[in-house]
């Protein structure tokens, strides 16, 4: 049976995947900032498969995987075959994770649709009803924020993120731990509507992945698809399109 590397390049965490044409068969990550060419070969031990693709938000992380897999290594950019329209100014400008998302929207969920992605910043990519990629949001991580107002305060602590028991805090961490579970919804509630608004569609696909996803939908009364795989498999699907396994 004929395996491919799927590789996406977070700014935190890099996640790797081998995948069959199909499905994903095993997962493992590794701390972005400490990839080498060495790390990835030790990483990826074990596992056997033909080729690669790889979507990256860190770009000087990319010559250490050219140098592992060389030729059979597959970039995601935009004007690699996606199987989906590009509708943008700058197409050049739009993260390959994102496209990756909008594949695997299209052809796992349908369109038109909206991919929300909970990482370092929390995306929100728009998919049109024929097809197309035509943009986005981008609003600040939900753990991005919590450890702002600690660096930048000097009473406010740094939380672990957990659902708080009360919207009344009672003590400065559950404060916080409040303002980050219901405040953090109240955003990407009232973006949401901002956005099924203006595609003007009653049947628009939602899909939520990311590190906090599964936490921050739970609270929510949306109807939203949590796949915390999502990148991964629009990576696979963008792989078939170059080279079917």
């Amino acid at each position: 049976m004929s395996q491919r590397l799927l590789i996406d390049v977070g700014n935190g965490r890099t996640k790797f995947g081998l995948a069959t044409r199909d499905a994903i068969l095993d997962r493992r990550e590794h701390a972005t900032r400490e990839l080498s060419p060495d790390a990835v070969r030790e990483v990826t031990r074990g596992w056997e498969f033909e080729s690669a693709v790889i979507c990256s938000v860190v770009p000087k992380t990319v010559p250490a995987f050219r140098e592992v897999f060389g030729e059979n290594l597959l970039e995601l950019r935009y004007g690699t075959p996606l199987g989906i329209g590009i509708r943008y100014p700058k197409p050049d400008s739009i993260g390959p994770d994102r496209l990756a998302n909008a594949v695997a929207l299209a052809q796992m969920h349908g369109a038109p649709g909206i991919v929300i992605d909970f990482g370092t910043a929390v995306t929100f990519d728009i998919l049109s009803a024929d097809k197309f990629y035509i943009g986005g949001v981008i609003a600040p991580g939900l753990r991005l924020m919590t450890d702002y107002l600690h660096e930048r305060t000097a009473l406010l602590p740094r939380v672990d993120l957990h659902e708080p028991a009360s919207v009344i805090g009672q003590s400065t961490e559950a404060a916080i731990l409040a303002g980050a579970a219901f405040g953090y919804r109240g955003m990407v509630k009232g973006i949401l509507e901002a956005l099924k608004k203006e595609l003007g569609g009653k049947n628009t696909h939602v899909v939520a992945t990311g590190g906090d996803a599964e936490w921050i939908i739970s609270g929510m009364s949306e109807r939203i698809v949590v796949d915390p795989d999502l990148t991964l498999h629009g990576l696979r699907l963008v792989g078939n399109l170059r080279a079917p396994l």
